[in-house]
């Protein structure tokens, strides 16, 4: 594989969701926010295995993570072979979702049917019952990634985030509603390709799938 270097006016960002956890492999799956800080699940850390594999051929010069767990042992996997530290900003953590901690969308629909109602018609206003919506997740995460872009052109650098973080910085770039930002596939360990370049932050891939040995 060719090495991708990016050009000196430009900053490569590879975007990845971290590996599965229990939650993320329950039947139905348990929702997951920054309350909940689990470690990576057997499943999980083939996935960072294959995403620091499929990286390891690109010159990361920095490699920025959540510091939750799951995103932080995801991190330290493609960090490794640059070797590089990971890097943590609290403002990159999981969504709060509130009383919906730990439970199945099953579940919330029975016992929580309105607010579930409201938040699936348009969570970017509404949102998880007693924790934040999407406009307030990308409010403090975008910064975030705006100070990391500007600070690494012409470099490439990787930031292991989550779902929902992921998914809002994403609809924004693609300029897309918070309301349908839901719709944005973010696999454990799918990589999305940003290019930053004269202070415009531009979409290459999203969710790249094809590096995990398990994605058909």
């Amino acid at each position: 594989m060719t090495h991708l270097n990016p050009p000196a006016d430009t900053c490569l960002l590879y975007l990845v969701r971290h590996g599965a956890t229990e939650n993320n492999i329950a039947n139905p799956p348990r929702l997951q926010g920054r309350k909940s800080n689990l470690a990576l699940s057997p499943k999980g850390r083939e996935q960072a295995a294959d995403a620091a594999r499929h990286l390891a051929v690109h010159p990361l010069a920095a490699v920025y993570a959540s510091p939750l767990v799951r995103a932080v042992e995801t991190a330290q996997a493609i960090a490794t072979p640059h070797g590089v530290s990971v890097q943590c900003y609290e403002a990159l953590t999981e969504c709060d979702i509130g009383q919906w901690e730990n439970r199945s969308w099953v579940e919330i629909e029975k016992t929580d049917a309105e607010a579930y109602r409201l938040f699936h018609a348009d969570a970017g206003t509404h949102g998880y019952l007693g924790g934040e919506n999407l406009n307030q997740v990308l409010a403090r995460a975008r910064p975030v990634f705006d100070e990391i872009l500007a600070r690494h052109v012409g470099q490439a650098v990787a930031i292991v985030c989550h779902n929902v973080v992921n998914r809002v910085w994403l609809a924004q770039l693609l300029d897309m509603p918070m309301s349908v930002a839901r719709g944005i596939p973010q696999e454990n360990c799918g990589i999305n390709l940003v290019r930053y370049r004269a202070g415009v932050a531009k979409v290459w891939t999203v969710n790249s799938v094809a590096h995990l040995r398990d994605w058909q």
